[in-house]
């Protein structure tokens, strides 16, 4: 004994749009007809009709019901534990069910309660109240049906959208050159992304026989958008295809980073970036930083010198020129490149590390003591009270023989 309403079918926010689905389970054909009879004015209500409790629990999880309405007292199966029934399994658990009985006993109600029933009426009721309670736990579980739905979406996506960011990850390490362990300039890093697909790259390259460039760029914010800001200028770097620039001089380089990149052309995203060319014949370093950190030159004599030479960062103004600065690299000289991402970090409780204490702490590492790099990232992680951190770390060791 049944009568069907129409299929669920998707709403316009892509959710199910989910029909009123009413089981009844009574040992009694002419409480059933009775049933019946009060919903088939009600032609969006789908009723259903099971006769035999031993078999209501295969034919609710068959027909998947908004609600269920159960006779209290029916032979072989006592109703109190059918309903125990019903909220142990796995896919009605959650399913509203009204138990239906002749008894008026609050104490009976109680159990009823107590075993997981949503409600509870004398049989039979009013049909108006009978459907108003209908409609009232259905509309309900519906929203359950559909906060989940959606809930199983929005996860999907977020596994999918990490899944790119992450592809996008090893895609801005595999452009990352690899360490020079030989030469007259040999090279280490260490590039640790934050939870986020930041905006830090860096490379390194000849540009001729007697010259090395060096550079580390931060785009603003993170995400996909910044990450690929900083994958067309790195490339633009690399392959030295900037019109018009001399790549020997820094200035030339960021002056010709500005004019490519406006930041009113590129979603009001800027960047920072130190860019420097060591010249071997002469030991002369020239370099020139934009709204970047300075990088820090340690001569094997001791002490630290900051190579900075202010300037606006790259997209904010447009035709601006740009200044470079210069210095002498003793044989034996460390130099450290990177973003703000390596010192402005702060755990719990604590004060951010300004720069100069991080330039002090640089001052104090010795080779001889350990990987550098290594230790300042295990500081960082230790500082910020995480191994995750909230920005890229990006640090660039160089060793010039």
């Amino acid at each position: 004994m049944s009568h069907d309403a129409p299929p669920a079918r998707p709403t316009a926010s892509g959710l199910t749009e989910h029909g009123v689905t009413v089981l009844l389970v009574d040992d009694q054909a002419m409480i059933g007809e009775a049933v019946r009879r009060m919903l088939a004015p009600e032609a969006d209500i789908a009723f259903h009709f099971c006769q035999d409790p031993a078999k209501a629990l295969h034919m609710a999880a068959e027909l998947s019901p908004t609600i269920i309405l159960q006779d209290l007292v029916m032979p072989g199966i006592d109703g109190l534990t059918l309903v125990k029934f019903f909220r142990a399994h796995p896919t009605l658990r959650d399913v509203p069910l009204i138990v239906l009985s002749t008894k008026e006993e609050p104490a009976t109600k109680a159990e009823a309660f107590a075993r997981g029933a949503s409600d509870y009426l004398v049989k039979l009721p009013d049909r108006i109240e009978l459907v108003a309670r209908i409609r009232h736990h259905s509309k309900g579980y519906i929203n359950l049906l559909q906060r989940n739905e959606a809930y199983e979406a929005l996860l999907t996506s977020q596994k999918a959208l990490a899944a790119e960011l992450s592809q996008a990850a090893e895609y801005v390490m595999s452009l990352l050159p690899a360490p020079l362990a030989e030469g007259d300039i040999r090279t280490n890093w260490s590039f640790v992304p934050s939870a986020q697909l930041g905006g830090d790259i860096f490379g390194y390259h000849d540009i001729d026989p007697d010259h090395f460039a060096l550079y580390l760029l931060d785009v603003c914010s993170h995400g996909v958008g910044p990450a690929l800001l900083s994958v067309q200028a790195h490339n633009m770097l690399k392959t030295q295809t900037l019109p018009g620039v001399d790549f020997h001089d820094p200035s030339q380089v960021l002056r010709g980073l500005n004019d490519t990149f406006p930041m009113e052309a590129h979603n009001n995203l800027y960047f920072t970036i130190w860019y420097g060319v060591y010249q071997r014949s002469t030991r002369r370093l020239v370099f020139a930083n934009a709204g970047h950190p300075p990088a820090v030159l340690l001569p094997p004599g001791g002490g630290a010198v900051d190579l900075i030479s202010s300037n606006l960062m790259i997209g904010a103004m447009p035709e601006i020129a740009f200044k470079s600065g210069e210095c002498e690299v003793p044989p034996g000289s460390r130099l450290f490149v990177f973003s703000d991402g390596v010192y402005e970090v702060a755990g719990p409780g604590r004060v951010m590390w300004t720069y100069d204490e991080y330039r002090d702490y640089l001052a104090g590492l010795r080779p001889s003591q350990g990987d550098e790099i290594a230790r300042v990232l295990a500081y960082v992680r230790e500082r910020g009270g995480s191994q995750v951190l909230d920005d890229d770390f990006s640090l660039v060791k160089v060793v010039f023989a």
